[in-house]
């Protein structure tokens, strides 16, 4: 009996020992998650989310290399209160899978307290809404879906919307340069649907839309939507996609004599473009959010800076991302480092962002307020018309 006591009052130790250790480890891990929430201890680590292998990389390589620019400016300047910022990057290779999987191990296993992505709309809609319920806050700056800021409260976009882009090219092709007959090629997809039914709706209000085709991702044979188009015989042939099928279209088109002016979105705006298409995308007009010739000082900063770091001349979808990040960045400071709803009110709070790209405001919804820039193919460079 007394053997049993003492036995009693051991255990009875021992759950009182083992309670304060669990007490302090639970003190421990709570004190562990209130440092990441701070920007992960020693650092502030944000995330880019974007394809930077596959058809798609040069967009996702071009946005990670614009957050590196911003990164390394306020790095150099002495970080964050005194923390450096840390950049963690996930290749999404343009897949819907594969975002969800790169957001999810970037909020959960890197503990990033913000991402600067997704870069194509198709993996924004499916990484955004991961990211808006975990409360983290996604800044895309080339997404230009419909309904990607009314995902959450968290998701921004430093970039114009389908809507507005292929709206003001309609009225630009029709008022300024007098096209009067329209065809449509769109890829079938968020991005390409978003710009088909915005530029649509505005062309047939002004002129007229005589066909309208669809294609996929990938695809590398459009003679025969293209052999439908040319019997309509349209002035020109809108097409809401990205360069490597545009380039094949605008070849495609030229083989068959479809002579028509070419038009396009943001989706244009890489020197491979230029590279894949050659002659056939010769006065090529498109719309877009940065031009490097900009003779203005911060521009000619930021492309000097991107040069001598990557030996390649920043495109769109660099300055974009070097935006979002200095927006983003700016939003951590003014945060005091801190995520998650702390963060979320100072970047709905950013207006009149003086950034390269523009002055940036936001909707209420995240959505961008800037200016539409229209670029032409001229003598195998982008020139800037208006």
């Amino acid at each position: 009996m007394k053997f049993s006591k003492t036995l009693a009052l051991i255990a009875i130790l021992l759950i009182v020992v083992l309670t304060a250790a669990g007490c302090g480890q639970s003190s421990s891990q709570n004190q562990q998650q209130g440092q990441q929430s701070a920007g992960g201890g020693e650092t502030i680590k944000i995330g880019t989310l974007g394809p930077l292998t596959g058809n798609l990389a040069t967009y996702g390589v071009s946005t990670k290399n614009g957050v590196e620019i911003a990164v390394d400016e306020i790095n150099n300047a002495g970080g964050i209160d005194g923390k450096k910022v840390e950049i963690i990057s996930e290749d999404t290779r343009g897949d819907q899978t594969e975002a969800a999987n790169a957001v999810t191990k970037l909020i959960q296993q890197d503990k990033v307290i913000a991402i600067v992505g997704g870069v194509i709309s198709s993996e924004t809609m499916t990484a955004g809404p991961i990211a808006n319920d975990a409360k983290v806050v996604m800044i895309t700056s080339s997404s230009t879906a419909k309904g990607i800021p009314e995902i959450g409260d968290y998701i921004f976009r430093n970039c114009l919307s389908d809507e507005v882009q292929a709206t003001q090219l309609a009225e630009y092709a029709a008022k300024e340069m007098g096209l009067k007959k329209f065809a449509i090629m769109y890829t079938n997809n968020d991005y390409g649907l978003s710009l088909k039914n915005a530029f649509e709706q505005k062309a047939k209000e002004l002129a007229s839309v005589v066909d309208v085709e669809t294609y996929n991702d990938g695809e590398s044979d459009f003679r025969a939507q293209l052999t439908k188009i040319k019997s309509f015989n349209p002035d020109a042939l809108y097409i809401a996609g990205y360069y490597t099928e545009a380039a094949k279209i605008a070849q495609q088109a030229k083989e068959q004599g479809l002579n028509v002016q070419i038009l396009g979105a943001d989706g244009f705006y890489s020197p491979k473009l230029i590279e894949l298409g050659g002659s056939s995308v010769e006065g090529a007009v498109f719309t877009a959010g940065f031009f490097p010739d900009d003779p203005s000082e911060e521009v000619q900063n930021f492309v000097k800076a991107y040069k001598e770091k990557f030996n390649a001349e920043p495109d769109m979808f660099a300055a974009q991302a070097y935006d979002a990040a200095k927006i983003l960045l700016t939003a951590i400071k003014n945060a005091k480092g801190q995520g998650a709803e702390a963060l979320q009110a100072e970047m709905a709070k950013i207006k009149d962002f003086p950034g390269i790209t523009g002055i940036t405001s936001f909707t209420k919804e995240g959505d961008a307020v800037k200016e539409v820039l229209i670029l032409k193919v001229e003598n195998g460079k982008f020139v800037k018309i208006r």
